[in-house]
């Protein structure tokens, strides 16, 4: 079943007599495996609001991610919370869309500093199991009335309802980026080095250790000058850990990517686990 608007969504659902397999694009076949019906979501498109202005966004949940982050584009604003793409680490061909990142959560490097998705979500419009059509939330950052329903389905995989529109806040596109990379072996003082620049007042965006190439990666962004002044403030400070070498803009978005896709475990066998811990604990987790 591929509703077209709502109301079809929500007719849908309420004429179920089984558990329904929810899908949107395609490219996470992730979390508790469900035997049911296929609804899927991905014909609920369109951008139904763009305030630049305000900073916020309504899209309907089918919605592809590349639609949403053009139009951004033209405003040279996006989604600060830098979503994941997992069709290269899953083997999937699939169209990301945004309420599949919503209902997962899914949210990239940097959430240190910005938050996740669920941090920018403003509202949403979703059918709950008995067909009714619910809203929490509103298309403005001041709406903080009610139960707030609106983080509490961000992340629930669809358990417990189908997304069928959202709202959300993005933030001004940073006028450059850039990458102090520094050669550290031993992840124990990795760690050590990343702490370090995230308790610094340089405002670090982003921060990765690559245990297989040695490499300890933090990104900056904002003004052009500024970024330069905590470029080279920042590789001061980790100049102890090891060699500093500094990435401008283009080449540090491609590192990036390639950290927020987890591309270096594409085309591996095995399973990919994602373990949540205190960073400091990592280094003996790996060990």
């Amino acid at each position: 079943m591929t509703p077209k608007s709502e109301t079809e969504l929500a007719a849908a659902i309420a004429d179920a007599t089984g558990p329904l397999h929810i899908t949107g694009g395609g490219t996470r076949p992730i979390g508790n495996p469900v035997v049911g019906a296929a609804l899927g979501t991905a014909k609920l498109k369109g951008i139904t609001l763009y305030e630049p202005g305000a900073l916020t966004l309504v899209a309907q949940a089918g919605t592809p991610l590349a639609d949403i982050e053009k139009a951004l584009a033209k405003e040279n604003q996006r989604l600060a919370f830098e979503p994941m793409d997992h069709r290269a680490l899953l083997g999937t061909k699939g169209t990301p869309t945004i309420g599949g990142i919503v209902a997962a959560n899914v949210s990239g490097p940097r959430r240190v500093s910005v938050g996740a998705c669920r941090d920018h979500m403003l509202g949403v419009r979703f059918v709950d199991g008995r067909g009714t059509v619910i809203k929490n939330g509103g298309r403005v950052m001041k709406n903080v009335t009610g139960y707030d329903l609106v983080k509490l389905l961000t992340g629930s995989y669809g358990t417990l309802g189908v997304l069928s529109e959202v709202s959300l806040k993005v933030l001004p596109r940073p006028d450059t980026s850039a990458t102090i990379t520094v050669a550290i072996d031993d992840d124990a003082r990795a760690v050590a080095a990343m702490s370090a620049a995230l308790g610094s007042p340089f405002e670090v965006s982003g921060a990765a250790h690559d245990p297989a190439t040695g490499q300890t990666h933090l990104r900056i962004e904002g003004f052009t000058g500024s970024v330069a002044y905590r470029s080279e403030q920042l590789s001061k400070l980790l100049a102890p850990f090891g060699t500093t070498t500094i990435s401008e803009t283009q080449e540090s978005e491609a590192i990036w990517t390639a950290v927020r896709d987890v591309t270096p475990f594409a085309d591996q066998d095995g399973d990919v686990w994602r373990v949540s811990l205190k960073p400091s604990d990592a280094p003996a987790a790996v060990a």
